[in-house]
């Protein structure tokens, strides 16, 4: 691969697992240790990742179970769980927190799919926005390094990247939107 097509792949790839991690966060009626992955807890001042103070697991299909490391942070826990967008309640027994996630109804599942499909939306408009970059970075080199042939031939490389990761993009969608809708 070109060199200077590598460069806009690795942006892209970037733009697709941007577009994974957004997708991962998003409840599918059953329970995901993702959706916590961007809780913080106040652990001693300072902000830290969940599954860095605790351990979390998945006893059922539909709970989530946190066991701190330290007791103590069972409140802090609660409270970086509430103030976050999961929006589910925890509730504990004094060592350790549950997560109950509710069964989705019909319309808030259609909902997730509305979210997933705009999600992907926003992924495809960042690459193709990655392309046009890379298009105009190849003409001003027109202008004085390169041939127009070799120009055509540097446009027709990025877009068939572009239509790799659009495609990818869809099929990612497609998946989880299948996932959600899945009763």
């Amino acid at each position: 691969m070109d060199e200077r097509i590598k460069a806009y792949d690795d942006k892209m790839k970037k733009a697709s697992d941007f577009l994974l991690a957004e997708l991962s966060a998003i409840r599918a009626g059953r329970a995901n240790p993702h959706v916590l992955d961007r809780v913080r807890v106040d652990y001693y001042g300072t902000p830290t990742p969940i599954q860095q103070v605790g351990n979390v697991t998945v006893p059922e299909p539909r709970m989530l179970q946190i066991a701190p490391w330290e007791k103590n942070l069972i409140k802090e826990i609660e409270k970086a769980i509430m103030a976050s967008d999961v929006g589910i309640t925890p509730s504990n027994d004094g060592s350790v927190i549950r997560l109950v996630f509710p069964e989705l109804t019909e319309e808030r599942r259609k909902e997730l799919v509305k979210d997933v499909k705009k999600k992907g939306e926003e992924a495809k408009v960042a690459i193709r926005n990655i392309r046009r970059d890379g298009n105009d970075a190849f003409k001003k080199l027109a202008k004085t390094e390169i041939s127009e042939d070799e120009i055509k031939d540097l446009e027709e490389e990025l877009q068939k990247l572009t239509d790799k990761y659009i495609k990818d993009i869809d099929k990612t969608v497609d998946e989880k939107s299948a996932d959600i809708l899945k009763v």
